[in-house]
């Protein structure tokens, strides 16, 4: 079962690839590390090569990353709070979440973006204060892409290592693996059911 997914990734090729890592870090709820993963199982399979994929990976996690950097460099505080309160729930997302990044960023400096790179939580919510905090556009993009590059060379690399995995026991992981994007879907959902504003 697992098949149908993985010629997916394969059909969408490379651009593809580009597409759904940017669309990861810009809208939830589909993951990195099953993108990136899935896409390492194409390379142990031979349809996907590893150097375009990591560079497609690579450029769509920076992208992602980047429309929020420009998002908190250009609306400030003042504004952001507005878009964050109004849009919030699709984001999945509070004010409050905003403030703990920034917080964090602040005590943490700027090399912080390169290290939350390789975070599952903060990766993507730590580029909004550091547009805030007005950071360097080629610093930012410089220290997001190389975080990235090295997240998405272990997560291809995982995914080759996996791939005999999914050979051997292809009926139980064909499952896992629809369950696994079920679950991130689901999840979504229910959070985007159930969001409440913090203040």
């Amino acid at each position: 079962m697992h098949d149908w997914i993985i010629r997916l990734i394969e059909a969408g090729g490379y651009w593809g690839i580009l597409f759904l890592m940017a669309l990861e870090n810009i809208f939830p709820p589909i993951p990195s590390e099953l993108i990136m993963g899935l896409g390492g199982v194409a390379v142990a399979r031979g349809t996907m090569t590893f150097w375009p994929l990591l560079l497609a990976g690579t450029v769509g996690s920076t992208f992602g990353n980047y429309c929020w950097f420009v998002l908190g460099d250009r609306l400030g505080y003042k504004r952001l709070r507005p878009f964050v309160d109004r849009y919030g729930r699709w984001l999945t997302m509070d004010w409050p979440d905003v403030e703990k990044a920034t917080k964090f960023f602040r005590r943490h400096g700027q090399w912080v973006i390169f290290v939350m790179r390789f975070s599952p939580f903060m990766r993507t919510m730590i580029s909004l204060p550091a547009g805030l905090a007005q950071m360097g556009h080629l610093r930012f993009l410089l220290f997001t892409f190389a975080g990235a590059a090295v997240w998405n060379t272990l997560l291809i690399h995982g995914g080759r290592l996996a791939a005999p995995v999914l050979e051997r026991f292809e009926a139980v992981m064909g499952w896992s693996i629809a369950a696994l994007i079920a679950g991130f879907v689901g999840w979504y959902v229910w959070r985007v059911a159930t969001w409440k504003p913090r203040d």
